[in-house]
């Protein structure tokens, strides 16, 4: 897909590529389907207080590390299912 420069906002305006409603919303919930089966990336929901910045990260850097364990198992599972053929992931 090239790069499109715009000279103002209303030349901006006129590239809408897809229109308000359903066929948007399907389109929408296509990509959010795609990340969730390729990235699948979870957090666990709530609101959560923290004394400092740091134990927040701290929290968030232990989220990271499970979430990209649990990539990492998809994609040995991937391999372990196609034996031999390299499946162009990992």
């Amino acid at each position: 897909m090239g790069v499109k420069t715009f000279r103002s906002v209303e030349e901006m305006e006129s590239a809408v590529w897809r229109e308000p409603g359903p066929a948007l919303w399907r389109a929408i919930k296509a990509v959010w389907d795609f990340a969730e089966r390729t990235v699948g990336a979870r957090f666990p929901p709530g609101v959560y207080k923290h004394r400092s910045i740091e134990d927040a990260q701290k929290l968030r850097e232990r989220w990271d590390e499970e979430n990209f364990r649990r990539y990492q198992e998809r994609v040995r599972g991937a391999k372990a299912d196609l034996g031999d053929r390299d499946p162009g992931i990992g």
